[in-house]
């Protein structure tokens, strides 16, 4: 994990697209969000609260299994959404009877996704700051990481079938080995 950041006051730090997770309960879920942060380019990944003690030098759950997670950088501040540009949209992914469904929605450029606790909803605060309110159309709720697999890959899937993104032909896919010689020697 890298060092712990300090954030400078009156500096904006936050980078688009982010993933922020309010008051996560469970530490494999934080580790399981920084592989799908990795997965789909997403640069920072933001948590607020203490539930989640990470002890300096110690590992998340199953970081050492992840290729790539060191392209993320995790932020633990309370206050994460003060350290955007005003022209970020903080989406915030609720379950909501107003809520836009995944599959019609269309994510801004600037997106900065927020999820709620594993155990509760998002506090009243972000609800606030959030301009836009998804729901994943699912039977049931997903676990806290599976919601933002599910998220950052309709964020690619659709900017890749609107030209936003280029779609990259299956041996250019994956960026670390994985045992096909057809990919490896690419």
């Amino acid at each position: 994990m890298k060092d712990k950041m300090i954030i400078s006051k009156g500096t904006k730090y936050g980078t688009d697209p982010s993933v922020i997770l309010t008051n996560p309960k469970f530490a494999h879920n934080l580790g399981q969000t920084i592989r799908a942060c990795s997965c789909f380019d997403v640069k920072q990944l933001w948590y607020t609260g203490n539930r989640i003690q990470i002890a300096e030098g110690e590992r998340i759950p199953r970081e050492e299994r992840m290729k790539g997670y060191r392209d993320v950088e995790l932020i633990q501040y309370d206050y994460p959404l003060d350290q955007f540009q005003d022209d970020v949209v903080p989406v915030a992914i609720e379950i909501s009877p107003t809520a836009e469904v995944l599959t019609e929605f269309e994510h801004p450029d600037k997106a900065v996704y927020v999820f709620g606790p594993e155990d509760g909803s998002l506090a009243q605060v972000y609800r606030k700051l959030c301009h836009r309110f998804v729901i994943i159309p699912t039977n049931h709720c997903t676990n806290l990481s599976a919601a933002v697999y599910l998220v950052l890959y309709d964020r690619r899937m659709k900017r890749q079938l609107a030209g936003k993104e280029r779609i990259i032909p299956a041996s250019q896919v994956l960026h670390e080995v994985r045992g096909y010689d057809e990919f490896d020697s690419l």
